[in-house]
C-alpha cells in the first residue's frame, strides 16, 4: 500500500512541476489544427470512396450481359 500512495504522491508532484501545461491559445490553436487536419482526410476519403464506387460500377457493367 506504501508503493502506491508513494507512486500517487510523485505523480502528482510531477504533473504540478515538470509537466509544461499548454496556454489556452495554444489548445485553440491545436485544437483548430486537428479538427482541420480531421475534416480534410474526412473529405479525401469521401472522395476516394465515391471514385472508386463509380470506378467498379463502370468495371461491373462492361461486364454485364
Amino acid at each position: 500500500m506504501n508503493k502506491i500512495s508513494l507512486y500517487i504522491k510523485d505523480s502528482i508532484q510531477e504533473l504540478q512541476e515538470k509537466v509544461t501545461w499548454p496556454t489556452l491559445d495554444q489548445l485553440q490553436q491545436s485544437t483548430a489544427i486537428v479538427l482541420v487536419a480531421t475534416l480534410l482526410i474526412t473529405a479525401m476519403v469521401l472522395v476516394m470512396d465515391f471514385s472508386s464506387s463509380q470506378l467498379l460500377k463502370l468495371v461491373y457493367s462492361l461486364f454485364k450481359s
